[in-house]
């Protein structure tokens, strides 16, 4: 594995790599925060990709791109005199060493979840009017789900026991039977199906389970199927549609 000075070396390579893209580069001088965010996004996503298939190459190559986005993003922030790279850093480790007095400090924790409850006071005191406020509007609905409970949980607002969770389960299940008979409304339709979602990711919690990670191998399992199903047709010179 690389030494010390092999990682800041190859950290500074990077950086003078960025320094001659944004200099001689078209496309590069051409960028923008605003022209890179969905491009970041693509390649957090890829990331993701990588991590659920479990490859590591992939994994690597995908980090790599991230960080040069970071770099991106400082290099640009240095050119408006805002921030550069170091600035983006340090406030990092501060950050870091604010939010882990159990181990830069004389706090005492027990287990990873009264740090994460720690986590939460400590915001609050930095100056967040709300536990959710960390919480960003842009994300997927899904991880955003489970990430709003997560944050509510940290101040105890969820249910004591998973067999409580699962009640609410099926009460939302219930409620969204009871609305397709009723009123046969979309809009009532669409409140409860959501409420059956938002029961389901709280149990995904009480059962430690990823919502996220479950239902894209799901995905992957039906592309899989259905890709096989689609060979054996055209082995059998089948239409699909007459099947």
């Amino acid at each position: 594995m690389s030494t010390r000075q092999d990682k800041m070396e190859a950290f500074g390579r990077l950086l003078d790599i960025m320094d001659d893209l944004r200099e001689k580069c078209p496309w590069d001088k051409k960028q923008t925060l605003e022209s890179l965010k969905n491009l970041t996004i693509e390649e957090t996503y890829e990331l993701a990709e990588a991590i659920t298939q479990g490859d590591l190459n992939g994994i690597k190559e995908e980090l790599g791109d991230l960080l040069l986005h970071m770099i991106f993003y400082s290099k640009i922030g240095e050119e408006k005199s805002a921030f550069d790279i170091a600035d983006v850093l340090h406030q990092q480790c501060e950050k870091l060493i604010n939010r882990h007095p159990h181990i830069y400090g004389d706090v005492k924790v027990q287990d990873e979840e009264e740090v994460k409850r720690n986590w939460e006071k400590l915001k609050l005191k930095e100056g967040k009017t709300s536990v959710l406020q960390g919480v960003p509007s842009g994300l997927p609905a899904l991880i955003k789900a489970y990430r709003i409970q997560d944050k509510a949980g940290q101040v105890n607002f969820q249910w004591d026991t998973t067999e409580q969770v699962w009640e609410k389960v099926n009460e939302e299940i219930n409620e969204l039977q009871e609305a397709g008979r009723e009123s046969g409304s979309k809009s009532h339709q669409e409140e409860e199906f959501g409420d059956v979602l938002f029961a389901l990711v709280n149990l995904s919690r009480y059962l430690e389970i990823d919502p996220e990670m479950a239902l894209e191998r799901t995905n992957q399992k039906f592309i899989q199927r259905f890709r096989f199903i689609e060979a054996e047709a055209l082995k059998q010179k089948k239409n699909l549609h007459d099947m």
